[in-house]
């Protein structure tokens, strides 16, 4: 079942910042950003266990509890359990990319794909959120960037556990919605292929950016149509360097990357388009995706965002992008601004 009717709106607002990525966040800057971006007509908020081992939800559902819950979608992710201090007292393990939340709760976090961790996990992420329910949930980073070698076995403990769950929390009305929060293309064909399992949608980070778009658009994107799933782009600034970040790929940027980046911004400049808008237009400009998740930890970043969604970016621009092979000649572009 598309989700796409359900989301209210073109911008959705990520949380991973809130849950201190890269910096500490003062409390006060964390919910003047959630509350930045409900004034600016967000109403589909994404958030996750593993954002700063909880700390993102719980901030999300501080700020979102004064709101009606009827008014907004929410979801989270199923795949890592937040361990408290009884269970594990003083331990702190930050797992795979911990740099990215060293700044988070100094909880354990454990990787668990089964059917009675998936369920914990949404009655811990309930508690957290301050909510009755959740509206999607994704099945987090069952992928090569977190597993290696191992993401099939992953993925094999998933599709016989939350997969199986999340469809029976979906035919009871419990959820909305489920599919995979990855960060790589393979995941979402492999679910697409599997009879047993109907996805609604998939939460895609970092794979249909300007900065890599073509595994998804030749495969995943006509799949995802053909078969009515929905997709969330997440990530459109690539981690950030699209923005005027120094990440990609949750880490420092390579001189390569920086030097296509350079490439774009001089295009852009010569077409007085700035490349926030150019990310976020393109991300949305192709037919499978229903909406786009930046995230922001200042509340001024979704002023930025929504001026971005609605600067008109001429045509010569993404001609110019084709011709210096910045863009695959086949990806879909806006004829006009997107509005929201």
């Amino acid at each position: 079942m598309s989700i796409r009717n359900r989301l209210q709106g073109k911008l959705g607002f990520g949380t991973a910042p809130l849950g201190n990525m890269y910096r500490d966040i003062p409390e006060a800057e964390a919910q003047a950003t959630v509350d930045a971006a409900w004034d600016h007509g967000v109403r589909f908020f994404d958030t996750a266990p593993f954002y700063g081992a909880g700390l993102a939800e719980i901030r999300l559902g501080a700020a979102l509890h004064k709101r009606s819950r009827g008014e907004y979608v929410l979801s989270t992710k199923v795949g890592r359990l937040v361990l408290d201090e009884i269970e594990e007292p003083a331990a702190r393990d930050l797992g795979e990319k911990g740099g990215l939340f060293e700044h988070g709760r100094p909880n354990r976090l454990v990787n668990d794909y089964s059917a009675d961790a998936t369920l914990r996990s949404i009655e811990d992420s309930l508690k957290r959120l301050n909510t009755d329910r959740i509206d999607i949930v994704w099945v987090h980073d069952i992928a090569q960037d977190f597993y290696g070698d191992e993401w099939l076995a992953q993925f094999e403990t998933a599709r016989k556990g939350a997969f199986r769950v999340l469809t029976r929390l979906r035919e009871e009305g419990v959820i909305k919605a489920w599919g995979l929060g990855v960060n790589r293309v393979e995941p979402c064909e492999l679910t697409l292929d599997l009879s047993e399992a109907q996805p609604d949608a998939f939460l895609l980070a970092g794979r249909y950016t300007l900065l890599d778009h073509e595994r998804a658009l030749q495969r995943l994107m006509p799949a995802a149509i053909s078969k009515n799933v929905d997709i969330v782009v997440g990530g459109p600034y690539s981690s950030g360097v699209l923005a005027g970040g120094t990440h990609f790929e949750y880490q420092k940027a390579s001189p390569e990357i920086l030097a296509r980046v350079e490439q774009i911004k001089a295009i852009a400049q010569r077409h007085d388009v700035s490349v926030k808008a150019a990310a976020l237009q393109f991300s949305l400009a192709n037919p499978a995706v229903a909406a786009v998740i930046p995230g922001a930890s200042r509340p001024e970043r979704i002023a930025e965002d929504f001026a971005a969604l609605s600067d008109a970016v001429p045509p010569a621009f993404w001609t110019e992008l084709r011709e210096a092979r910045l863009i695959a000649a086949d990806a879909p572009v806006p004829s006009t601004q997107v509005g929201v």
